[in-house]
């Protein structure tokens, strides 16, 4: 297994951040925490250390820990091919799509259980009696019970799920229950994300947060954010040639480089030109090619404005077998558009080689758009969504899983009821293109709505109560007089 390295959370910029009442209740439960984790270590366990969510959330939780003086590790699985096939294949069932359409029968199982069975015991001299464990999504959930056994408390965490549960997402979970029935707790971003076997006694609603001193939501100036698309090859802008740096991780700085192949169809986007941005995964659930065919027949001929898929450097990504194929069905999608439609959309895969300069290009990216759209057909959460609206951005995003808990229809966003639904995309596109004053305006609320629910203090204190339950303490922060 990897260990993956978190640096500390800057605490005096965050206590500015969030004013001096919120940031001394939360001093005061970070006391607590230390004392009644003292000798103990908390470990998380996940499958990919970048390249999606997870691995963001973790960088921002964990960096958080860390700051407090609370002993946290983090550390990936180790997976062979068929190991990740296997697994993906539950991440699309679990949001009630086929996926591959393979099976998850007694093979599986076998080779589920061996891959988990020689990472669980490449850690298991390492963890001890009392630690706390938590295990995220369905990579790790076969951990569970070996774990447990080494006198582990052991939560499992999911991501993902889907409302309303079909005969699809059952057969998921039906591989899934003899794992996750042995977890001490089960956290998930929304209730109706619950396994429908556990006891709800057992359930813990946590939704994730950003980091906002993070190379993916630090401020950039409006002239280093043109900069930015000049140099990594995705605007036609004149680069300046000046040395653009970036916060790296570990706590130093990187050098932003020049790149001239990120664009892997279209050609440069007109310096300065307003642009509709989607950031996702190349994954079916995203729909990036449905969020093509609603820009090119439902938004082009009616504004000027610009298309830019934005997804990672595909061989970058671990532990999603699914992302080459579907880069590539987007590409062929492209290029059947008529020419004038091509020179409207842009696709541009972010290198993964550095996670810290692709962070920082994505966050230059949302900065300079003119809407921000994710028109998932599924989400778990959308972590890009709270991004956007931290940098003050007009989000529109499909009405679906935890996005429907981020945004607050016509006040912090724009929600589209059907996420299928190709023309109301377009429609709610172009009703914020036309009116500046809505866009400003959810714009504003939406960074306003992060600030007060989704940054990581809140969420360090969730997770701070959850051990406290645990392990029989008393609560972190003491309830308020009514």
């Amino acid at each position: 297994m990897q260990s993956v390295s978190v640096v500390a959370l800057p605490l005096d910029a965050m206590s500015a951040l969030i004013g001096p009442e919120r940031s001394a209740r939360f001093m005061q439960a970070a006391d607590r925490a230390r004392e009644m984790l003292s000798g103990r270590t908390v470990w998380n366990v996940n499958a990919t250390a970048q390249g999606g969510g997870v691995a963001e959330m973790l960088q921002t939780i964990l960096a958080g820990a860390i700051s407090l003086g609370i002993d946290t590790r983090w550390v990936v699985l180790d997976g062979d091919p068929e190991f990740f096939e296997i697994t993906k294949r539950m991440h699309n069932m679990l949001h009630g799509d086929p996926g591959d359409g393979g099976d998850l029968g007694p093979d599986q199982h076998a080779h589920y259980e061996q891959i988990l069975s020689a990472n669980t015991a490449s850690i298991a001299d390492q963890i001890k009696p009392g630690d706390i464990v938590l295990l995220h999504d369905p990579q790790t959930a076969g951990m569970i019970k070996p774990l447990r056994d080494l006198g582990a408390h052991v939560i499992w965490r999911s991501h993902i799920g889907k409302d309303e549960t079909n005969e699809i997402a059952q057969r998921a979970w039906a591989f899934l229950r003899p794992y996750v029935e042995h977890a001490e707790a089960v956290v998930v971003s929304r209730p109706t994300y619950a396994p429908p076997f556990t006891n709800p006694d057992q359930i813990f609603i946590v939704p994730p947060s950003i980091d906002p001193f993070a190379g993916k939501n630090v401020e950039i100036d409006p002239d280093t954010v043109a900069d930015v698309l000049a140099r990594v090859g995705v605007s036609d802008g004149v680069d300046s040639g000046n040395e653009i740096t970036f916060p790296r991780r570990d706590g130093g700085a990187g050098v932003v480089r020049r790149h001239d192949d990120l664009i892997v169809a279209g050609g440069l986007l007109p310096a300065g030109a307003d642009y509709v941005l989607q950031v996702s995964r190349w994954d079916r659930l995203k729909d990036m090619e449905g969020v093509m065919t609603a820009f090119t027949e439902h938004v082009v001929g009616h504004t000027d404005v610009h298309l830019l898929l934005v997804g990672p450097a595909t061989a970058g990504v671990s532990d999603d077998p699914e992302g080459a194929e579907v880069l590539a069905q987007c590409q062929a999608a492209w290029a059947r558009l008529p020419e004038a439609m091509q020179e409207r959309v842009h696709l541009v895969c972010v290198p993964m080689d550095d996670i810290d300069e692709n962070a920082y290009i994505i966050n230059a990216l949302q900065r300079a758009a003119t809407v921000v759209l994710q028109k998932s057909l599924v989400e778990g959460f959308g972590l890009t969504v709270t991004e956007a609206m931290w940098k003050a951005r007009p989000v529109l995003a499909s009405d679906v899983g935890g996005i429907a808990d981020q945004i607050e229809d016509g006040v912090s966003g724009l929600l589209l009821a059907d996420p299928t639904d190709l023309a109301g995309c377009g429609e709610l596109i172009t009703r914020v293109l036309d009116d500046p004053e809505l866009a400003a305006r959810l714009a504003l609320a939406g960074r306003a709505r992060v600030l007060e629910l989704f940054l990581g203090d809140r969420h360090l204190l969730q997770y701070g109560e959850l051990f406290a339950h645990l392990l029989g303490a008393p609560p972190l922060v003491e309830p308020t007089a009514s």
